[in-house]
């Protein structure tokens, strides 16, 4: 049995955070009711076309889900929604826009004394619980802007000129932190029998993340420098180009993994007692030193035998993979990471989510729009009849 069989979620969901926190939820068995816009649906599914006709980003959270079209601005439609959270909901999950879920009748406060034991997650940028506003609640949040409200981008890039992460880090902290506090919200609801309202901020949950670097500019203190593909305040940890033209990355961490390297690897032991070069921050102050040594005893080597000095002194290293070194990595491949889901566009290469377990995730088709539409109204009691008047009213 899987860990969350039997639970309901209905999502009122788009973009990336509330889909990737209730993807997260069916993978572990949990049934997801996605509510989309008829016609259109998830505008996910119209960001690119690079899977095989489909959206790289929808593809990537939204399977294992069944899609359910409703105008919910439709008053027969919002019958039906309402229905189906007294009815069938253990959790509501909606990221719109901050105040939209009220006024469709779906929030906490209303729906918590029709049903006590619902959990109602709303995902904003910046916080949608109507007692602590603040004056940024209403503005307009993508996770782009978050990854700069949140400090994120101006600790991110070279010296010349910050950068964003690849991934869309804020949507996906959010999503996490939502994904973390439902199974929370669950355990507490089996003690308590009551539910709760969860309010998840993008800004919140990215400024968690920016980790260190807050604390490291703790009291008005310079921030950490921005230093392109090498760590700020370690080093060397970083990425070094080798005499064929490749590039290898490697990290340090301490001083014993220093004295290794200078005689392992740079072959050049006396280094180690360099007084410029004997402690971290000393090294930090002197990076461009350094690295122009280590660049120096690299230049004759290519990268296979600098990775293989790093082997033998035990210094951590790793290669640079593109994204198609990736699809193809020997360590995934040999932990049998890869399976398969449906789609409309047929079978999908597809991770295993982290971790395991006997049962294994819950890995079902990625919906097509409105695929699951006429069943879950059969569920409801609407007859066939009722079911075409619907989509002739545009209600589905």
């Amino acid at each position: 049995m899987q860990p969350l069989q039997g639970l309901t979620v209905v999502t009122l969901e788009h973009a990336i955070a509330a889909p990737f926190a209730t993807r997260q939820l069916a993978d572990l068995g949990a049934r997801v009711i996605k509510i989309e816009r008829p016609g259109s649906g998830d505008f996910a599914r119209g960001y690119d076309e690079r899977v095989r006709g489909l959206s790289s980003h929808f593809v990537w959270t939204n399977r294992s889900k069944e899609s359910l079209t409703l105008d919910v601005k439709h008053p027969q439609a919002a019958r039906i929604l309402e229905r189906l959270v007294l009815e069938k909901a253990d959790v509501v999950v909606q990221n719109l826009a901050p105040g939209a879920a009220a006024r469709l009748g779906l929030g906490y406060d209303r729906l918590a004394p029709l049903k006590p034991s619902l959990i109602v997650c709303d995902i904003s940028g910046y916080g949608d619980d109507p007692q602590r506003t603040g004056t940024y609640r209403d503005k307009k949040a993508y996770d782009l802007l978050i990854q700069s409200e949140s400090g994120f981008v101006s600790v991110t890039g070279t010296p010349d000129e910050p950068v964003k992460a690849g991934p869309s880090i804020a949507d996906i902290a959010a999503g996490m932190y939502a994904y973390s506090n439902i199974l929370a919200a669950l355990l507490q609801r089996g003690q308590t029998g009551r539910g709760r309202r969860i309010d998840i901020s993008m800004l919140e949950a990215l400024v968690e993340w920016t980790s260190y670097p807050l604390y490291y500019a703790f009291e008005g203190a310079a921030p950490p420098p921005r230093t392109g593909a090498s760590h700020a305040t370690i080093y060397p940890y970083g990425l070094f180009p080798a005499g064929d033209g490749t590039h290898v990355m490697l990290g340090l961490q301490n001083e014993r993994e220093w004295v290794s390297f200078c005689d392992k690897v740079l072959q050049r032991p006396e280094l180690a007692q360099d007084p410029r070069f004997t402690a971290n921050f000393r090294r930090v102050a002197q990076r461009d030193a350094l690295r122009a040594i280590i660049v120096e005893a690299f230049m004759p080597l290519t990268g296979a035998q600098v990775v293989e000095r790093l082997e033998a002194a035990q210094i951590a290293s790793a290669q640079v993979n593109t994204m198609d070194d990736v699809w193809r990595h020997p360590q995934l491949k040999a932990r049998g990471r890869w399976t398969e889901v449906g789609s409309p566009a047929g079978p999908l290469p597809a991770l295993l989510p982290p971790g395991s377990w006997d049962d294994g995730p819950r890995m079902d088709p990625i919906p097509a729009l409105g695929e699951h539409t006429d069943l879950i109204l059969r569920e409801l009691g609407y007859a066939p009849g009722a079911i075409a008047a619907l989509r002739e009213a545009k209600a589905v």
